[in-house]
């Protein structure tokens, strides 16, 4: 009696017609029981693949010396990282999947690019004392971005735990966007670069806590006049971009540490 060899499986969850794995993720739906989702949603992880590339193409132009550029890149890309996060909320389209890629792509944009634009702009010329302070930016932001996303949900959301890497990051590229821009060589300022990385990363992994805005109603009614700021704001961001918002991030990583003298004064015993 010959036996007829047994047809392979056709609907395993592992055949793919391409040698690159799908992606499963689990998850429980409205009524707790768990699933399994195939695929990751596309809408909110394009704009933080263009956070990545936005990155990238900042560490590029730094590598060629085009500081300019490289540094308004990162502003485009705390831009898109506002999006994605929003999107994805506005859309029901959070995922695990997406906010270890969002991770992935901040550490990138905001964590080794400003370092390596400093580095190339300034830090450079004080030799390994350079490169050991770019290494603690970097070292900052990473875990900065572990520590945030071990905390989701079990601190209060009105503010941040240290300073945000996206705030970092625009203290660090402001200051080589602003002073590049007039012409200044960043080997003339090293010492006082060295000190505004050092202390933005030393920032990043404090207890400090900062204002999130998160509380802001974006989506409800507001008085007319609220507009009428909003233009106010863009016409004077826009007509010295390097400077402004280099002052802005300044004054908000200046805020967490003001706030935290005063609030020990306020439970220091009176006498």
């Amino acid at each position: 009696m010959s036996e007829r060899p047994q047809e392979p499986n056709s609907s395993r969850d592992d055949d793919s017609l391409l040698p690159i794995d799908e992606h499963i993720e689990e998850g429980h739906d409205d009524e707790g029981r768990k699933v399994r989702h195939r695929g990751i949603y596309l809408l909110p992880n394009l704009f933080t693949t263009a956070n990545l590339f936005a990155g990238f193409y900042s560490i590029v132009n730094a590598m060629n010396g085009n500081f300019y550029v490289a540094a308004a890149t990162v502003f485009v890309a705390m831009v898109l990282d506002g999006l994605d996060g929003r999107v994805a909320r506005l859309t029901n389209t959070q995922s695990a999947f997406g906010a270890e890629y969002d991770s992935l792509s901040d550490m990138v944009a905001f964590g080794v690019a400003p370092a390596l634009l400093a580095f190339e702009w300034a830090l450079g010329s004080m030799g390994k004392v350079g490169w050991m302070v770019a290494f603690i930016y970097v070292a900052g932001a990473a875990l900065r971005l572990a520590r945030f996303n071990t905390q989701i949900g079990s601190v209060d959301k009105r503010y941040f735990i240290g300073l945000a890497s996206p705030a970092a990051a625009g203290v660090v590229a402001g200051t080589v966007w602003a002073f590049s821009d007039f012409g200044i060589q960043g080997s003339n300022m090293s010492f006082v670069v060295a000190i505004l990385v050092a202390a933005a990363g030393m920032l990043m992994v404090s207890n400090i806590k900062y204002n999130s805005f998160k509380n802001l109603d974006l989506k409800g009614r507001v008085p007319f006049v609220a507009i009428l700021a909003v233009v106010l704001v863009f016409a004077v961001v826009f007509s010295d971009p390097p400077r402004i918002l280099l002052l802005i991030f300044l004054a908000y990583a200046a805020s967490g540490p003001i706030q935290y003298l005063l609030r020990l004064r306020r439970r220091k015993p009176v006498e």
